[in-house]
């Protein structure tokens, strides 16, 4: 498979610490310890990047890294997964890259943050993803690969999500009411987030 293409596949997970011990008992391979994330998309002058479904992000975790996200594939929805092109460079200053984008004619336009844990199992990479609404087991390689490991999880038959955590977002301000621009920590303080949001969320 190609490096320049993601193919993906989320799960709601109502109980992390189940999730976690589920991760150990399947032999997972711990990869990446528990990590911060904050991450900004940008749009063009017209914004009219989300709405034709490409991203462009610049993420800060212990790295910084530049994410170009091609619109998906529609025909791997039908196959139980998500598939689309990525692009991603490593890069070392954040504040910079935002400026240089910026002078292209880019511009902030949101801000989300969550906490990742990564493992492998099999052929695949596992992520655990605390995201302010939710956590969430994200599960990438091939759709070969994507299968093994959902099996070897006890996930197979769990409702998958395959659209990204800012349609999720958005989904959960319009069932809630909510106002907020940004995917924060702060921004969900106090809001209770009923599982039902997630279900059928593709």
């Amino acid at each position: 498979m190609s490096k320049l293409v993601e193919t993906e596949v989320k799960v709601f997970v109502p109980d992390r610490a189940a999730m976690l011990a589920q991760l150990e008992a399947s032999g997972a391979t711990l990869k990446s310890p528990r990590v911060y994330e904050h991450n900004v998309r940008y749009e063009d002058a017209q914004e009219t990047l989300t709405a034709s479904g490409i991203v462009l992000r610049l993420r800060q975790d212990t790295r910084v890294r530049l994410t170009y996200k091609a619109p998906p594939v529609e025909a791997s929805r039908a196959e139980g997964v998500l598939t689309r092109f990525e692009a991603e460079v490593t890069i070392d200053d954040f504040e910079t890259m935002d400026v240089i984008l910026q002078r292209l004619g880019f511009h902030p336009y949101v801000v989300y943050e969550k906490y990742r844990t990564t493992y492998e199992l099999g052929e695949a990479e596992i992520v655990l993803d605390e995201m302010p609404y939710g956590d969430f087991l994200e599960a990438e390689g091939s759709p070969e690969a994507i299968e093994a490991a959902l099996s070897a999880l006890g996930l197979h038959d769990r409702p998958r999500i395959l659209t990204s955590y800012m349609a999720l977002f958005e989904r959960v301000k319009a069932a809630l009411g909510l106002a907020a621009h940004d995917l924060t920590f702060a921004n969900f303080e106090g809001v209770d987030v009923p599982q039902e949001i997630f279900r059928g969320a593709d």
